[in-house]
């Protein structure tokens, strides 16, 4: 590289946006991923150690991947090739397998090949890369935002490790927003800039996660207050003219956010999809924890509709999975489908009172013990050695009957004729009670 060509990269960085700015430089300033990236992890250490392989970065915009990468690039002293599998082809590939060649057979020094979004690559771009993955020709770190197990091809995979990065939580993206204000040489530390902490939680909550829409989001605010000679003051209107969007009265820490969950779930329970759909939405546009909404629509499932609607709970619960597998803001739709649902069905929570009556009657009264003929084989023929009477009970296999059903007595002698589980007439707890009313069970 020439004097020029140096003065021109200096002159692109300074114009360069906040966010590509502060890009972490050395692995010490990488903020976030700790599943992957704290004390004693595997990855940290073979990139102290400069003996990584190939490896594939999954996970959503914004987590950091492609710095990650750069970091990488530069701590081990590797030149850093980058390209987009969007835009690029096998001539793309061909020549960075060629300058990579270069640069080991010319300098001794090592490539990292950077693939942004390498899901796009079709299965012979993929199978291009073996080769020279296998040889060493360069160290392959492919970033995706889809699943590599299902959109990488099983041979690169075989030959990669897989590291999946989180988005970023508010605490990580503050800490991030800090650094861009206080460094005065690649961020706006030598502007007299005053932001208090909750306006740069606000702005960690609207940008979802994602690192890079943080950083954007704080320059916009700055940027039309830069000739001010006094004090530059940032506050909630002024993000809130960045983002196009009013603050939500949420507070994730405060009375508010346990004010807008209970409201949340009584609306599930009183059977209202749209005041239920309503508190979903301030809750997500409070920056709320995809995961903490769906916990709690899957206990509503369970707590609230039961048997009523077994679906509900199965609804619920892959809903769950689903959000955390495709993300926000898509997984907005889904959490949407699971609390109109529960919201819709009809409710019992005959179930839950149930198993709570069992727990008290365990701490209060003594229950006795399990009917002798329901015990294990080898308690059974303990049982009959030291009983040896011929009028022992034997356990009536149900199967063997008509309906697949013989009444005999479950419970201890003691609370032989408690009822627990009351379902109710609604739903599908109507078919149930009908069939304990078969089996002679008659539910209070």
């Amino acid at each position: 590289m020439d004097l020029f060509d140096m003065m021109a990269n200096k002159q692109k960085e300074s114009s360069a946006p906040l966010a590509e700015r502060m890009k972490p430089e050395v692995l010490d300033d990488f903020i976030g991923q700790a599943n992957i990236m704290g004390e004693g992890k595997l990855l940290p250490k073979l990139i102290k150690a400069d003996r990584l392989t190939s490896i594939i970065l999954y996970g959503p915009p914004g987590s950091g991947k492609t710095s990650l990468a750069k970091v990488i690039a530069k701590q081990t002293k590797s030149t850093f090739i980058s390209m987009n599998a969007v835009t690029s082809g096998i001539k793309d590939i061909r020549e960075a397998v060629e300058r990579s060649k270069d640069e080991l057979a010319m300098y001794q020094r090592r490539s990292v090949l950077f693939i942004d979004e390498i899901h796009r690559f079709n299965k012979s771009q993929q199978d291009a890369l073996l080769p020279f993955v296998e040889d060493g020709t360069f160290i392959l770190i492919g970033a995706t935002t889809e699943n590599p197990y299902f959109e990488v091809n099983g041979a690169l995979i075989s030959r990669s490790s897989v590291f999946r990065l989180t988005k970023l939580n508010t605490e990580d993206i503050v800490i991030i927003l800090k650094k861009a204000l206080a460094d005065d040489q690649r961020g706006l530390g030598m502007y007299p800039i005053s932001v208090e902490n909750d306006v740069l939680e606000y702005i960690a909550d609207v940008s979802a996660g994602d690192a890079r829409r943080a950083l954007n989001i704080l320059e916009l605010s700055v940027l039309p207050k830069l000739d001010l000679s006094e004090k530059i003051t940032i506050d909630i209107t002024d993000i809130e003219d960045c983002i196009q969007m009013k603050a939500v009265d949420y507070d994730k820490n405060g009375d508010n956010h346990y004010d807008i969950v209970s409201a949340f779930i009584k609306s599930m329970r009183g059977s209202d999809p749209d005041a239920a759909l309503f508190y979903l939405g301030k809750m997500i546009a409070g920056g709320e924890d995809p995961r903490f909404i769906s916990r709690r629509i899957v206990i509503c499932a369970a707590e609230d509709v039961g048997n009523a609607d077994p679906m509900a709970l199965v609804v619920a619960n892959n809903a769950a999975q689903a959000v955390d597998f495709i993300g926000m803001p898509e997984g907005r739709i889904i959490m949407a489908q699971a609390v109109t649902y529960v919201a819709s069905a009809p409710k019992s929570n005959a179930a839950y009172l149930g198993i709570d009556e069992v727990l008290s009657d365990l701490n209060n009264l003594h229950t006795g013990n399990i009917p002798y003929y329901l015990k294990d084989g080898t308690s059974l023929s303990l049982e009959r050695k030291y009983n040896q009477s011929e009028n022992l009970k034997k356990y009536e296999y149900p199967h063997a009957f008509k309906d697949h059903y013989v009444k005999q007595q479950y419970l201890p002698d003691e609370i032989k004729d408690k009822r627990y589980y009351r379902p109710t007439e609604l739903g599908y707890e109507a078919k149930i009670t009908d069939y304990l009313k078969k089996t002679k069970y008659s539910p209070e």
